[in-house]
């Protein structure tokens, strides 16, 4: 299932105890925002290739328990039979797990598609499918160029659209999608709508979250005045 990015961000400039996580994913297949991007404030994970589910929701809950990420994704890899067809990159406070499954192998060498992933301190991109790493590198890249004072829904938004105009999804499917979830300590409750973003079915996923996240903005701005 295509790229995402996953991140993980300290929430005040002298403090390293406490973190906002987010996830921003899309693919060429429909309702991706319900089987890939999870976080909670304890980390974030994301599933892809032939997802399901569980897996994201297990490790999740593993993360919550204060399982570190890398042993989170190795715990639940161990205890399915989806293993082989799975791509997943989970982020917490310490470390950063990630597996591919050795099914990415056969179907990636029966086509001019390709897989992966790239890294950073605070960050991870992982995608499959792709038409070349060019994705992966301008994903991570306009990720971390990006002004850290703009919300971080605009920046995974954006993150996702340099991965596309890269080249993106290799796949040529009508029903795309995209998202995006954060958990974020330090919003307000008026400000968790920019949190979890989703376009389940569209040509343009990433232009329509653009523009929902667009309009929800305008909307909170003149509501709040008048409230």
């Amino acid at each position: 299932m295509t790229f995402s990015i996953i991140v993980r961000e300290p929430t005040d400039d002298d403090c390293d105890t406490s973190y906002r996580y987010g996830v921003g994913v899309t693919t060429n297949n429909p309702g991706i925002g319900v089987f890939c991007p999870f976080t909670s404030e304890h980390g974030a994970v994301a599933t892809q290739y032939q997802t399901h589910g569980k897996v994201g929701p297990q490790i999740k809950r593993y993360l919550t328990d204060g399982v570190r990420a890398e042993d989170a994704v190795l715990a639940v890899v161990n205890s399915t039979d989806l293993a082989e067809n799975l791509q997943i990159h989970a982020l917490c406070k310490e470390t950063r797990g990630y597996h591919t499954g050795r099914g990415l192998d056969n179907f990636h060498d029966e086509t001019d598609l390709i897989y992966g992933e790239r890294t950073g301190q605070n960050w991870s991109v992982a995608g499959n499918s792709l038409v070349s790493t060019d994705v992966l590198d301008s994903t991570g890249d306009a990720y971390t160029s990006a002004d850290t004072t703009r919300p971080l829904a605009v920046r995974l938004i954006e993150a996702l659209k340099a991965g596309d105009e890269a080249g993106g999804d290799g796949r040529d499917n009508n029903a795309r999608s995209a998202a995006i979830c954060i958990t974020d300590p330090t919003a307000g409750l008026a400000n968790e709508w920019y949190n979890n973003l989703r376009v389940d079915a569209s040509k343009t996923p990433l232009t329509d979250l653009q523009q929902q996240y667009e309009l929800a903005k305008s909307f909170h701005e003149t509501a709040s005045k008048e409230w």
